[in-house]
């Protein structure tokens, strides 16, 4: 899941949030934003009993998927768009 928060100025607050268990293991979101870099942005574990991570984006396009442990990839349904290359974030 997506949420997003229109912060002042050009910037919007983006939320990616998994379930604590699925998948097992560390998941990190890893996009254009990041260089494609692993575990630069770690989902952390919420007492509500999911895993988030927070950042700051500006407008434009963003490619992203998650990584978990074991070197599985996963795209995120709540995204605007889904395709062969990921996950797409319009902002």
């Amino acid at each position: 899941m997506i949420k997003r928060n229109k912060l002042f100025g050009n910037q919007t607050r983006v939320t990616f949030c998994l379930p604590r268990d699925t998948p097992p293991g560390t998941v990190s979101v890893v996009g254009c934003f990041n260089g494609w870099e692993p575990g630069r942005h770690e989902l952390v574990a919420r007492r509500d009993g999911t895993r988030t991570v927070t950042l700051r984006l500006g407008p434009g396009e963003y490619r992203f998927r998650y990584l978990a442990t074991g070197g599985v990839w996963l795209d995120d349904d709540s995204a605007d768009q889904v395709d062969d290359r990921g996950s797409l974030l319009l902002l």
